[in-house]
């Protein structure tokens, strides 16, 4: 397995916020490979999740991997850690470079089709501590990714999450801004999104 690092990163240009895009972290060839495997071996699960105090399936299929005894809870949903495979393990190897962390899990989202979508939110639980770093790998599909400054509503940015890509959110960025995946009316295919975590 190579990341080859052959586009110069993107790093946007974001009040309160440290984004880096490398588009190409994974070559097509590698993540070809990385999709196929993920589809197929990874423990999928479909959580019941509560909104407004309306109860429904999460529109997206999750898997948590990572350190034993290192659970991870959002939106009144406790996960509990399947062990790292050894691929999962390699992909870390690679993220955690540009990324300087030794990250501790990775929540695995598959996003079906166009119906599947994940809503404003951000990255603050507690557990993750101040500042967290989120490293959010993207194979299959392209889907937009969509962020908006929690004060100033005229900053917005949307940004296509190419097969392969890496998308780097440190410093303040989960204080300050969320992010979605909206859904598409557009035909998509399969979308399998990684994005790794430290649990302090």
């Amino acid at each position: 397995m190579n990341s080859l690092f052959e586009s110069e990163p993107v790093f946007l240009e974001l009040p309160d916020s440290e984004i880096i895009y490398y588009p190409n972290f994974f070559d097509k060839i590698e993540a070809d490979l990385i999709y196929k495997e993920l589809l197929e071996n990874t423990f999928w699960q479909h959580d019941k999740i509560t909104v407004y105090g309306k109860t429904h399936l999460q529109p997206r299929l999750t898997a948590l991997y990572g350190n034993e005894g290192k659970p991870y809870s959002y939106s009144n949903i406790k996960m509990q850690p399947h062990n790292w495979t050894v691929l999962l393990q390699k992909i870390k190897f690679y993220v955690e470079e540009p990324a300087n962390v030794n990250f501790t899990s990775v929540l695995i989202n598959q996003y079906r089709n166009g119906n599947d979508s994940n809503g404003w939110h951000a990255d603050n639980e507690k557990e993750l501590g101040l500042n967290p770093v989120i490293a959010s790998l993207s194979f299959g599909a392209e889907r937009t990714f969509q962020l908006k400054h929690n004060t100033d509503k005229s900053l917005k940015k949307n940004i296509v999450l190419e097969h392969g890509s890496l998308l780097l959110m440190k410093g303040t960025t989960q204080h300050f801004w969320k992010h979605q995946i909206p859904k598409t009316a557009k035909p998509v295919g399969s979308r399998i999104n990684l994005t790794f975590r430290e649990i302090k």
